[in-house]
């Protein structure tokens, strides 16, 4: 029996391939900037966008925050080599420890929000060196659940992953030839020492997806997903965070003056 997430990979690479090429032949660039962790997320992105653009118009941003560890240099460099991409290192720690010297007491949180947007900032300005577009690495599950900085990591201009839940992005990482040790590692946006994203959502990735699915892709009632034996505490989590998160996934609300909205598509 085929598992309810399971995707046809090559033909899903095929639709993404084709995403991303023709969004950059649309915008008339040629380039692309990318930032690794030496995850799984990234690491399915740039070999995706290698693959569509060509090698060596792949630039990968390494953005630590102190020293780069010497095993996720190395996974994150396997995955520059795989992909014939460039690749920069980018220490953040200089700049956030001149600005936390004046806010000494801010929590961890506040400290890791601040964190995903030096990096995106870093990587648009790299974008701008480099005439590229930032793509982004988030997948539906992190979307859905908003599970990540307001214009920190969601900050791009194409999300590839977005229409792929967590799941099926480890299936693709497979096909595409990602390194096992990659596609098992414990998911973690890296933002303090021992993070991750699993014991800050209160939820597996694998539990998430199937509620997900079921919530949205299936139209179930929450009292629907319990009755096929999922906990009420993982499907009222879910619904918390989804609910929560809302205004993440919206641009800046903008009042009626009887005129177009300023976000309206022109063209």
């Amino acid at each position: 029996m085929q598992d309810e997430l399971s995707i046809a990979c090559e033909a899903v690479r095929g639709i993404l391939l084709e995403f991303i090429s023709g969004f950059f032949a649309q915008a008339g660039c040629e380039r692309a900037v990318i930032g690794l962790s030496g995850g799984l997320d990234s690491a399915v992105t740039a070999l995706l966008t290698a693959q569509a653009l060509g090698e060596g118009r792949l630039t990968c941003a390494l953005m630590p925050c102190g020293e780069l560890r010497a095993d996720t240099r190395a996974d994150a460099e396997e995955i520059v080599a795989l992909a014939g991409a460039e690749q920069v290192v980018v220490d953040i720690a200089p700049q956030l420890d001149v600005y936390f010297r004046r806010f000494p007491g801010a929590d961890r949180v506040r400290r890791g929000n601040k964190m995903a947007r030096e990096r995106m900032s870093i990587l648009y300005d790299q974008s701008s060196a480099l005439a590229a577009l930032v793509v982004g690495t988030s997948n539906r599950t992190e979307w859905l659940l908003g599970y990540f900085t307001l214009w920190g990591d969601m900050g791009a201009a194409l999300s590839p992953l977005a229409g792929l839940y967590k799941t099926q992005v480890r299936q693709l990482a497979h096909h595409l030839g990602v390194p096992q040790r990659i596609i098992d590692k414990p998911p973690t946006a890296d933002l303090w020492r021992g993070q991750t994203d699993e014991a800050e959502l209160g939820v597996t990735y694998d539990q998430a997806d199937r509620i997900l699915y079921r919530l949205l892709d299936l139209e179930l009632s929450a009292h629907q997903v319990v009755a096929e034996g999922f906990s009420q505490t993982s499907v009222n989590r879910v619904l918390e965070l989804m609910r929560g998160s809302e205004f993440k996934r919206r641009l800046p609300v903008t009042p009626d003056l009887g005129q177009a909205a300023p976000q309206d598509d022109f063209i």
